[in-house]
């Protein structure tokens, strides 16, 4: 499937050769029930108006209208656009100082993926 096959629709973009990230990155599909989760590797990027080092830094969350967001604000918009309780936390956590808080803890997690449950040499970002 490619991402620019399906216009309007959300999608969550991590990468598919880290472990710690696909585990992740399925796990939120389940939880957040997100329709399009996929690995940049299997995508079609230029269109989504996102690059490969992009994808190598940080998630990336395309809405419904091709706006992107990366890192910690992908991770909000996520949660936004499940709705509910998990709305609400993305709501909170786009508030100024709790965003920043989410920004650190962000890039710490993907600093360390290698070293977290599932990850492994390929996790690690280059030039860490």
């Amino acid at each position: 499937m490619t991402a620019s096959a399906n216009p309007g629709r959300p999608l969550l973009v991590f990468d598919g050769d880290c472990a710690f990230c696909t585990t992740s990155a399925r796990a939120w599909q389940r939880w957040l029930h997100l329709d399009h989760v996929e690995p940049w590797q299997f995508i079609e990027l230029e269109p989504l108006g996102v690059t490969e080092q992009q994808c190598l830094k940080a998630v990336q969350w395309i809405d419904q209208a091709g706006a992107v967001f990366a890192a910690e604000r992908a991770v909000i918009a996520a949660l936004r656009h499940a709705g509910g309780a998990w709305g609400l936390i993305g709501r909170v956590m786009n508030l100024p100082g709790i965003r920043h808080l989410a920004g650190l803890v962000y890039r710490v997690v993907a600093k360390y993926r290698h070293r977290l449950p599932g990850g492994t040499p390929a996790c690690k970002l280059p030039n860490t």
